[in-house]
């Protein structure tokens, strides 16, 4: 293989970002609401430092609403980061792959991401239905029931699951595009 073939092949990998599905309305939904948190807890840490700062006051729950939004925003960001390909990958050897090869590399590391992602947001449901069920409350100063925060855990994890598939069906829809005109190359 010749230096400019592997470049070539190497840049076919490269614009993970183009090959990335639209954002959808769960993907949408998700990132406005983790902006919106995202806001809040900003918003909240400056009135805070600002009534410390000036008025020797503290608000004393920035830190524990603070810690809750900060996990609204791992979770629910999870989904459009998915579709966005903002999530990492080993490219030095998705450059190697030929198209189908990439196409099928894709397909499996999807589905094993599918079912982890499965097993999690079934932990996460159980989780929060004991939590909701039994009544427990944060041992702080809002008493903050836990399955507030324990929420967008769930939702988040599910709404990635439903990316996922959304992703699935593509690749495997590119994935059969592929093979077929392998087997077109072939049979002329």
């Amino acid at each position: 293989m010749s230096a400019t073939e592997h470049a070539g092949d190497a840049q076919a990998v490269r614009p993970r970002r183009s090959r990335a599905l639209p954002e959808g309305p769960v993907e949408w939904t998700c990132k406005v609401a983790s902006e919106v948190a995202l806001i809040v807890m900003l918003v909240l840490i400056a009135v805070d430092v600002v009534t410390r700062s000036l008025f020797n006051f503290s608000l004393e729950v920035s830190d524990e609403v603070g810690g809750y939004m900060l996990v609204a925003i791992a979770f629910l960001s999870l989904s459009a980061c998915h579709v966005n390909g903002s999530f990492h990958e080993v490219e030095f050897v998705q450059a190697r792959l030929t198209a189908r090869g990439r196409s099928l590399s894709h397909l499996i590391f999807g589905l094993l991401s599918l079912v982890a992602c499965l097993l999690l947001a079934w932990q996460f449901v159980r989780l929060e239905l004991s939590s909701w069920r039994f009544g427990d409350v944060a041992p702080t100063y809002l008493s903050t029931p836990l399955w507030l925060p324990q929420l967008p855990m769930a939702l988040g994890m599910i709404a990635l699951c439903f990316s996922l598939c959304r992703t699935l069906i593509a690749e495997v829809k590119r994935l059969r595009l592929l093979l077929a005109a392998d087997s077109k190359r072939d049979v002329t």
